[in-house]
Formats: structure tokens, C-alpha cells, sequence
């Protein structure tokens, strides 16, 4: 009797903290794995309390004023690939895949915003350590990456609602770097890489290419989730968006934006067009071919005679 009390006020006591996490209204519902297989001969204990750290972390912070009910959480997932571990000092090195989806009203279809790989991660690391939230100071350059990522998944979820919706967290994105910069961590700084995170946050600010973003509110708001109503009318403002794609290429041509959009959008694409007629095949195609050349197996699916 005393095993299944004790047991049932577990569960009592996990249930209540689950409900108030619920009530505070955390934002995101991040999925997060960390990957050491390249990292032979050390415990993979310290693998697993980070993962674990991680995914409290970015799940139990409470990013924006916003309020969020449990349905409407923004799914998304981190995996930290380590290719490097220095054990004596905690150092590791790796790749951090960062994907994040929307809703598409009145589906169940999740449509991906956010399929990006920062490839210059390395921070410090110990078991047991605390990730600690600051907005106003840099606590260790692992929670600067998380900070950074979680306002970049919000600034684009928002930005799909709401025409520059994101502001906030751009902004809140853009201290993150400032910060992280004055700290000499790499993956921070200007013109260091044209895909690191300070180009990522430039592409969606800078004057030249931040039209990415009109794209992004258009493509989703005025787009995806009009096409339950008209396929035809949605698809088409879908189309119209690769205009204003081609002047921030022309901008930018290397723009990480650019292959941002491609790695979220180019599959789903090729379903949107399946139907469409010959003609806006050919308009898509031949936009998007002199964007992306090195995608001619997915753009000729694009391309291909209207399915009957």
C-alpha cells in the first residue's frame, strides 16, 4: 500500500509540474538529441545529461511576453552532432541541425520554416552544469547559440503570421550577437563565414535582402494557408513571391537566406507545382533554375507535365 501511494504522489507531483509549465505558457516544443557517435573511449554520460540540460533549456524558458496554449507551440528540434570532444576541459566541437515548423490553418499539414546547420559550434561543457537564461549578460557561449537559435524560431514563426511580426525577436537575436562578438567566440563574427550566425541574422535585417521576410509572411499568411480555400489563388501569391526572391538574389547572391529558403522550401515546392498548369511551371522553373542550378533534379520534378 505504501509502494502504490508513494508511486501515485509521483505522479501526482509530475502531472503538477507539468501543468504549471503549461500555464506559463512556454513557447516552444523542441525535440533534442545530441549525437556522439565519432566520439569513442569517454562516457557518454556527459552526452547525456547535455542533451537532457539542452532540452529543458530551450522548452522551459520563457522567451516572449506572448502567451502560448500547449496546442499552439512552435515544434521544432535541435541535434548537435559532436565531432570533437577535449574531456580534460570540456570542450566540444560539432554541427547543430536547427528545423522548426508551422502550421498550415485549417490542415494538419506542418509546413518547415527553419532546416539550417551551423557547422561552427564549440562551447564548454561540464556534467552537471547549469544552463542559466541572462538576457543581459553572455553566460557561456552554449546558451548564447541556444538564445540565438530559440529568437530566430520565433522571429520567423512570427514573421509568417504577421507581415515583420518577428521584430522583437530579431532584435533580441541581434544583442545575443553583439554580445557574443565582444566575446571573441567564433561563429559570431562579421565576414568570418557567409553562414555563420551573424550572416544568418543579417540576411534577415539587412536592407538588401531582408525582403526574405515579406517572402515569408506572403508564402505562409497570404499563401499556404489560403490554398484550403483556393488552391489555385493560393498557390498563385506562392509564385509571385519568387520575383521578389530573384531581387535578393541579385542583391545578395550568396545570401545565406537563400539556401535557407531552399533547404525548408525546394521538397515542399515540388508538391505545390504537381498541379499546376504548364505555364506557371515554366515561370517557377525558370526563376528558380537561374537561383538554384545546382537543383536541377528537384526543379525538373517542378517543371514536369501537370499531373491528370
Amino acid at each position: 500500500m505504501r509502494l502504490k501511494r508513494l508511486i501515485m504522489l509521483c505522479l501526482m507531483a509530475i502531472a503538477l509540474v507539468a501543468a504549471r509549465a503549461d500555464e506559463e505558457g512556454t513557447e516552444l516544443n523542441c525535440t533534442v538529441e545530441v549525437n556522439s557517435s565519432k566520439i569513442q573511449n569517454v562516457s557518454k554520460d556527459v552526452f547525456n545529461t547535455l542533451q537532457q540540460a539542452i532540452a529543458e533549456y530551450i522548452n522551459e524558458t520563457k522567451w516572449t511576453d506572448a502567451q502560448f496554449a500547449v496546442n499552439e507551440k512552435i515544434v521544432c528540434k535541435m541535434l548537435l552532432v559532436v565531432n570533437k570532444y577535449d574531456q580534460a576541459m570540456g570542450k566540444m566541437e560539432g554541427e547543430l541541425t536547427v528545423q522548426s515548423q508551422r502550421p498550415v490553418y485549417n490542415s494538419s499539414y506542418l509546413t518547415t520554416l527553419i532546416n539550417f546547420k551551423d557547422t561552427k559550434v564549440d562551447f564548454i561543457y561540464q556534467e552537471g552544469d547549469q544552463l542559466v537564461f541572462n538576457e543581459q549578460e553572455m553566460e557561456s557561449n552554449l546558451t548564447a547559440i541556444l538564445n540565438f537559435y530559440a529568437y530566430i524560431i520565433l522571429a520567423m514563426d512570427f514573421d509568417s503570421f504577421a507581415l515583420n511580426g518577428g521584430d522583437p525577436y530579431y532584435e533580441k537575436a541581434a544583442n545575443i550577437v553583439r554580445m557574443a562578438q565582444s566575446s571573441g567566440e567564433s561563429g559570431w563574427k562579421a565576414f568570418e563565414d557567409p553562414k555563420n550566425r551573424s550572416a544568418v541574422l543579417s540576411a534577415f535585417t539587412d536592407k538588401s535582402t531582408s525582403a526574405i521576410r515579406e517572402i515569408t509572411y506572403n508564402y505562409h499568411r497570404q499563401g499556404l494557408d489560403q490554398m484550403v480555400v483556393s488552391v489555385d489563388k493560393g498557390r498563385k501569391t506562392i509564385t509571385d513571391q519568387f520575383e521578389l526572391l530573384k531581387k535578393v538574389y541579385d542583391a545578395q547572391p550568396m545570401s545565406v537566406c537563400l539556401s535557407m529558403f531552399k533547404d525548408a522550401k525546394m521538397d515542399e515546392l515540388v508538391n505545390i507545382y504537381s498541379k499546376a498548369n504548364q505555364t506557371e511551371k515554366d515561370q517557377v522553373y525558370e526563376i528558380l533554375n537561374g537561383i538554384y542550378p545546382a537543383e536541377q533534379e528537384r526543379l525538373n520534378k517542378i517543371k514536369a507535365e501537370p499531373e491528370r
